[in-house]
């Protein structure tokens, strides 16, 4: 497992993305569910709760979170109408828990800050969702340093335009720069921007 200690000393800013890269996507997900299940035995008495909730466990775990409603609705008669309901949780939930930083990513955001490096989160979400979570995530004191940018707002990753921007903001070249990632678009953003990349995974 890599330390911040064993990265080149002379890279001046990380770039993180959100999901699965700083926290585990699943954790905001499966209490989103959890809410919409407690809805549902309120309003309708039927299905329970529990029963509901394991349903989405079980199918979000061998089929992600896409089309997970019409998995619900077509095993429990679920209503069309509370398809509404289901999607606005994802920009308006109100967690019952904190989300949690990946021990291993904590630690590195930690360091950077405390050497005095730049800490940018970019991602490729939709910034109202994308906001909620960060506003529900234990930072521990980081949010204080960490700058963030939706690239939806400049031009989704990987197209390099929102690292461009980035770069023209904090008086950074390529060679400062290192992205830190979890999926082909993350390495694909960060080849076609011309900086170094690392694999979350090498931290965890």
């Amino acid at each position: 497992m890599l330390k911040y200690k064993d990265l080149d000393k002379r890279i001046k800013a990380f770039v993180f993305e959100l999901d699965d890269v700083i926290y585990p996507e699943k954790d905001y997900l499966l209490q989103v569910y959890y809410l919409f299940t407690n809805f549902i035995e309120f309003t309708e008495g039927f299905p329970s709760a529990h029963d509901l909730t394991e349903f989405f466990k079980t199918a979000y775990t061998h089929h992600g979170d896409e089309g997970i409603f019409d998995r619900a609705k077509e095993a429990f008669g679920l209503e069309e109408k509370y398809r509404d309901n289901f999607e606005r949780l994802y920009f308006t939930a109100r967690l019952p828990l904190k989300l949690l930083l990946f021990s291993g990513i904590l630690e590195l955001m930690q360091e950077i800050v405390v050497d005095r490096k730049h800490l940018f989160l970019v991602t490729n979400g939709k910034p109202e969702i994308q906001l909620n979570k960060i506003r529900q995530i234990e930072w521990n004191g980081l949010e204080k340093y960490l700058r963030v940018y939706y690239a939806s707002e400049i031009n989704l990753k990987p197209n390099p335009d929102v690292l461009s921007y980035i770069m023209d903001e904090h008086q950074l070249i390529r060679k400062d720069i290192m992205v830190i990632g979890a999926t082909e678009t993350d390495l694909e953003f960060a080849i076609s921007s011309g900086v170094d990349y690392l694999a979350v995974d090498e931290f965890l």
